[in-house]
């Protein structure tokens, strides 16, 4: 399975979101985080950011809802044009119901995972969502390092998938950088969120390029 690396504009630059945009040209897609300051301590955008960016980029959106209540706002993303809409275990009451309403909107359904969350409780439920998200930081900002005990995790859903032929994609967000995406690669990641490892450096593009790089060489077989 190719490796799709999916810049965070949480480290962009918010005054200059459509240059930034055209700066990573080299992305598979663009991840957006989205942040209520009641699930997660942080506060970031809302629909009418997303909407604008959903309709200037050229890569797929990939909302990531660190919000409460999602089954009810996680819809309106779908609306807005996300390609791909996550939210987190713990924050919505009926996931299997939240996910095919997704689908049937045309969005992608993901199920994301914090750092302390078993990813065993979901696995009775994979096949309705097209991917996983395993959090390797505590959700709410960017910058922080990755939690190399999230490996295990990774791996065990890999596992899981594989058992089962699902054609579900792990995606892992959090300190992603050349040696952390090789580590989550190795473990059965193949959509990585990088956020300051990309939008920090001088070339963004050639920062893409060697996370890819790195993650395609480790990338379990």
């Amino acid at each position: 399975m190719n490796i799709k690396i999916a810049p965070s504009i949480l480290s962009a630059d918010f005054c200059n979101l459509e240059q930034e945009l055209s700066g990573i040209a080299h992305a598979d897609a663009v991840h957006i985080d989205v942040m209520d300051y009641h699930f997660v301590p942080n506060l970031t955008i809302g629909e009418p950011v997303v909407k604008r960016i959903c309709e200037i980029a050229t890569k797929p959106t990939d909302v990531h809802l660190m919000i409460e209540d999602p089954d009810r706002w996680a819809p309106h993303y779908a609306d807005l044009g996300a390609t791909s809409v996550t939210f987190h275990l713990g924050a919505t009451a009926a996931p299997v119901r939240l996910a095919r309403e997704l689908r049937s909107l045309g969005t992608k359904a993901c199920f994301a995972v914090r750092p302390a969350e078993p990813v065993e409780p979901i696995f009775d439920i994979l096949e309705e969502f097209d991917m996983i998200l395993v959090m390797t930081v505590e959700p709410g900002f960017g910058g922080q390092k990755f939690l190399s005990n999230q490996v295990g995790k990774i791996r065990r859903l890999r596992d899981e998938i594989t058992r089962r032929d699902l054609p579900t994609r792990i995606e892992v967000d959090g300190g992603i950088g050349p040696l952390t995406a090789a580590d989550a690669a190795a473990a059965g990641a193949d959509v990585l969120v990088a956020g300051s490892a990309v939008f920090d450096a001088a070339d963004r593009n050639a920062a893409i390029d060697d996370i890819r790089a790195a993650a395609e060489r480790a990338y379990r077989r």
